[in-house]
C-alpha cells in the first residue's frame, strides 16, 4: 500500500491490498475499502462504508456522511460500493436513512462527475453514468446504463430505467422507462428511443425496430401497455423479445403509481412508497 503521511486513517479501518491514499484524505473507523481502489487527495470515507475493488475517488468526494433528512436518528445505516467506479471532484454520496433497507448502494464501473450528489437511500445498477451536477433526490434507482446529463435534478422515489437517457439541466419529477430519451428543462418529455445506447449495448437491430413502434404507440397514441403488447405480438409471433416485455411492464407499472412513479402509490390520501418486493413502507 501506498499511503501518504499527511493522511489521517483510523486504525480500525480495514483497507484491500495495494490500495493508494493521497495526502489529506479521512478514512473512517468503520471503512472496508477494497484492493486496488485509489484516493488521490482530499477524500473523505466515512460511516459504514463498504468499498468493493478498482474503484478511484479524486479531490474532495465525500463518501458516506449522514443523510440529508430529518428524520434520521444517527442510527448505523450503511453505503455500498461495487468495483471499477469513479468519483470525480466533490462527489457526495449520503448513507441511508432507516426507511426501506437503511442502505446507499452502487454497483459496478459507474461513473459519477465532478459535483454529482447521490442522496440516502438511492440505488445504482453498473454502467450509469452522472454527468457533472447531478443530483438525486433520496430512494432514486437508476438502472443498468443510465445516463443523466448535466446539472439535472431527479425527484425522490423516482426510477430511470435502464438505458435510458435524460438531457442535461432537466427537472425528472417522475420514472423515465427504459430505452427512452428524455428532454425538457421541466417536466421532460419522452423525445425518442435511446438508439446509440441500446446499439452499444449490442441489442439487435430488430429488437430496437420493435422498441420504436411500441415508443410511438405508448407515448404518441397513448395506448394501454397491454394493448400495445397485444398489437406487436400479432406482430412479431414467437420473436417477442425480452426488452418489449421489460418496457412494457415498468410503463405498466409507472401508469399505477403516484404522479408518474411506480414505486409510490396513493392509499386513503397518504403517500407510500412501495419498494421492489412489493412492500409498503411509509416515505420520506
Amino acid at each position: 500500500m501506498e499511503i501518504s503521511p499527511l493522511t489521517q486513517i483510523d486504525p480500525r479501518a480495514r483497507l484491500g491490498r495495494n490500495v493508494r491514499i493521497g495526502p489529506f484524505c479521512l478514512v473512517g473507523p468503520n471503512v472496508q475499502i477494497g484492493d486496488d481502489t485509489i484516493l488521490e487527495s482530499h477524500v473523505t470515507i466515512i460511516g459504514n462504508t463498504t468499498i468493493g475493488s478498482g474503484n478511484r475517488f479524486t479531490a474532495n468526494s465525500v463518501i458516506g456522511g449522514a443523510p440529508q433528512d430529518k428524520s434520521y436518528c444517527d442510527t448505523p445505516t450503511r453505503v455500498v460500493i461495487g468495483n471499477g467506479n469513479t468519483f470525480r471532484d466533490g462527489v457526495t454520496v449520503n448513507r441511508g436513512a432507516e426507511k426501506e433497507d437503511g442502505v446507499t448502494s452502487i454497483g459496478d464501473r459507474n461513473l459519477f462527475m465532478a459535483n454529482s450528489h447521490v442522496a440516502h437511500n438511492c440505488r445504482i445498477d453498473n454502467d450509469a453514468v452522472l454527468v457533472n451536477g447531478v443530483l438525486l433526490g433520496g430512494h432514486v434507482h437508476v438502472q443498468e446504463g443510465a445516463i443523466v446529463s448535466g446539472n439535472s435534478v431527479v425527484h425522490h422515489f423516482s426510477t430511470l430505467g435502464r438505458l435510458s437517457f435524460v438531457s442535461g439541466g432537466c427537472r425528472v419529477p417522475h420514472d423515465i422507462p427504459p430505452f427512452m430519451l428524455a428532454a425538457g428543462s421541466d417536466n421532460p418529455t419522452l423525445k425518442t428511443i435511446n438508439i446509440v445506447g441500446m446499439r452499444r449495448y449490442g441489442i439487435a437491430d430488430e429488437t430496437i425496430r420493435i422498441i420504436k413502434s411500441a415508443f410511438r404507440m405508448l407515448f404518441r397514441k397513448n395506448r394501454g401497455p397491454d394493448a400495445v403488447r397485444n398489437t406487436l405480438g400479432e406482430r412479431v409471433g414467437d420473436r417477442f423479445p425480452p426488452e418489449l416485455i421489460e418496457l412494457l411492464e415498468f410503463v405498466k407499472r409507472q401508469r399505477q403509481g403516484n404522479m408518474g412513479r411506480a414505486r409510490e402509490a396513493v392509499r386513503s390520501g397518504i403517500t407510500v412508497a412501495r419498494g421492489d418486493e412489493s412492500q409498503q413502507r411509509e416515505a420520506a
